[in-house]
């Protein structure tokens, strides 16, 4: 049985667990179930219409998946964003499978390299969110639609640890 001054401190370490794992970065496939950064396959879409509806937060990775040599992600102003220039971006990527860690909070854009496929629409501007803003309020997950957020085989386990983590403490307590 714990005694009653362990009590506190059994406590803090639950609630410790829990945040650390609730404020843990995520690996966002942009694309959809297919994971295909291209042209989105209607001008009713829009991959700004699936980042509307995810949360991003600072530590997050966007995955961009495309075939290597025939496409590629630039990381972009919001004017070359606005007018798809190409010419001189921040960050330029062309291995077929990108990964982009967001490192601060604010807008981010990125487009494609590929000759006239920011003009249709294989765009994505998006918005990122310090973790402190971000870790009690999780990510709605998009309905079904072009473009998922997919939840990894880590997210399921980081709660399941979370879980058998406070049922540990409270165990403890007895």
């Amino acid at each position: 049985m714990a005694s009653s001054s362990s009590l506190p401190v059994i406590i803090f370490f639950c609630i410790s667990f829990f945040f650390l794992l609730s404020v843990k970065a995520n690996e966002v496939t942009v694309g959809g179930k297919s994971g295909d950064w291209k042209i989105p396959p209607s001008s009713s879409y829009s991959f700004n219409e699936w980042a509307q509806m995810a949360r991003f937060k600072v530590g997050d990775i966007l995955v961009f998946s495309y075939e290597a040599g025939k496409d590629s992600v630039l990381q972009v102003t919001r004017e070359s964003y606005e007018k798809c220039n190409t010419t001189s971006p921040k960050a330029s990527y062309n291995d077929g499978n990108t990964k982009v860690k967001l490192e601060q909070p604010g807008p981010v854009y990125f487009i494609s390299g590929k000759e006239g496929h920011c003009q249709k629409s294989q765009k994505l501007r998006l918005v990122v969110v310090s973790p402190r803003s971000s870790a009690f309020s999780p990510a709605p997950s998009p309905s079904d639609g072009p473009a998922v957020a997919p939840s990894s085989g880590a997210a399921k386990l980081t709660g399941v640890f979370s879980v058998v983590g406070l049922l540990l403490g409270f165990l403890a307590l007895f």
